[in-house]
């Protein structure tokens, strides 16, 4: 997932928790009543930097500590961050540069990185070691792309085993040097006995897609750039995807959700991520003469109002997978899903958590529709415990 900037919504691809029963109303006449909520840790801020990925992912497991009673744990984004980008430019050498470099990854990176070199709290790495009190990534980027090209194009093809240290400098010195012990509230730890403590399995975490272009029940890597570890998941039909969405946020698992946010029906300051669609069927006469005179803007603008909620379009497999063939359906975004709500006429949404800071309506959550998260959803991360009994026989997965 990637940073997205829509310069209109003042987006930065950059804790406001509802009671069960919380109704809350936007000043365009939405209103939301909850049904299911699980618990969360407060909003981040990604401020200038495209990691959301690493956000996301922390933020699932941050929720599942909650989850299992283990109180609130703040773990460092910067760490997953730093070894991420670590391996990556390591693969990209491998492949003499015939990849994509750059700050984006997936849900799955983060697992990666927990499992092969533990985690630590954010205290204890913030990754903030080039002078400002927020994450500004351009600068770190654009060096670490330049240096592994310039690697990749050594003179005479042969490497020395002096270009990773080279790496691990550029690393240090903008994120700050990994610490091999610290100690976390009057305890010491190494980054892979913390990991232990805080008795997470990173095995246990299952990603799940809906595509066609691949056989159902089967695993694929989602052809995605930001899919640089070529992590997979498994291919379900559209139906029985969402039925896990819905399954999982009921039984009080949160989704790691990685999905498309630069649909005209996303709002980031209306808190809203809906697929509007006119329902000509039931427009009267004069309505439907008015609808076919105006032109395909002017369309537009009426049905993205976002004024007060009203019938969202179908969403179908077909629709899905030529959403995702013709590029309207990106490796935009990596956000949570912490809940279930509807609106005054009935419509269901997913309540998320994202990492764009607290300056927004609703404290930076917003509610996704069941069809605007049906149809522009790459894929999700759950607890193989979330997924229903019967699809994970039919997996395997135990």
């Amino acid at each position: 997932m990637k940073r997205v900037v829509f310069s209109a919504l003042m987006m930065v691809c950059s804790v406001c928790v509802a009671s069960a029963q919380e109704t809350s109303e936007t000043p365009e006449g939405y209103k939301f009543t909850m049904v299911k909520e699980v618990a969360a840790t407060p909003v981040k801020d990604q401020s200038s930097s495209g990691t959301c990925w690493s956000f996301s992912g922390n933020a699932m497991l941050e929720s599942e500590l909650l989850r299992m009673g283990k109180g609130e744990v703040d773990l460092s984004e910067m760490w997953i961050v730093r070894h991420t980008y670590f391996d990556k430019a390591v693969k990209y050498v491998r492949m003499h540069g015939a990849m994509g470099f750059g700050g984006g990854g997936a849900l799955h990176d983060v697992t990666n990185v927990i499992r092969e070199y533990g985690v630590v709290p954010e205290e204890v790495y913030q990754g903030l070691n080039y002078g400002t009190d927020f994450h500004k990534h351009a600068e770190l980027d654009a060096v670490i792309a330049a240096y592994v090209k310039a690697v990749v194009a050594a003179p005479g093809r042969t490497l020395t085993p002096a270009w990773q240290e080279g790496l691990n400098g550029i690393l240090d010195a903008y994120l700050g040097p990994v610490p091999e012990k610290f100690t976390y509230q009057g305890k010491e730890y190494t980054p892979k006995s913390f990991a232990a403590s805080l008795g997470l399995d990173m095995d246990d975490y299952v990603s799940f897609t809906s595509f066609t272009h691949h056989p159902f029940y089967t695993q694929f890597a989602i052809e995605v750039p930001d899919n640089w570890a070529a992590g997979l998941s498994y291919n379900i039909p559209l139906d029985v995807f969402t039925d896990l969405m819905e399954h999982a946020v009921e039984s009080g698992y949160s989704i790691g959700w990685a999905s498309d946010v630069s649909e005209p029906g996303f709002s980031y300051n209306k808190g809203l991520a809906v697929i509007p669609e006119a329902d000509v069927k039931n427009m009267d006469d004069t309505e439907k003469a008015k609808w076919e005179k105006l032109t395909a803007a002017e369309r537009q603008a009426a049905l993205y109002k976002l004024d007060k909620p009203g019938k969202e379009k179908e969403i179908t497999q077909e629709l899905r997978q030529q959403a995702f063939d013709n590029y309207s359906t990106t490796d935009d975004h990596g956000m949570l899903i912490v809940g279930i709500a509807t609106d005054q006429i009935g419509n269901k949404y997913y309540k998320v958590k994202n990492s764009w800071g607290t300056g927004q309506l609703y404290g930076g959550y917003f509610y996704a529709s069941y069809p605007f998260v049906a149809y522009k959803t790459m894929n999700i991360m759950v607890h193989k415990d979330a997924v229903p009994a019967d699809l994970r026989k039919k997996l395997g997965i135990r």
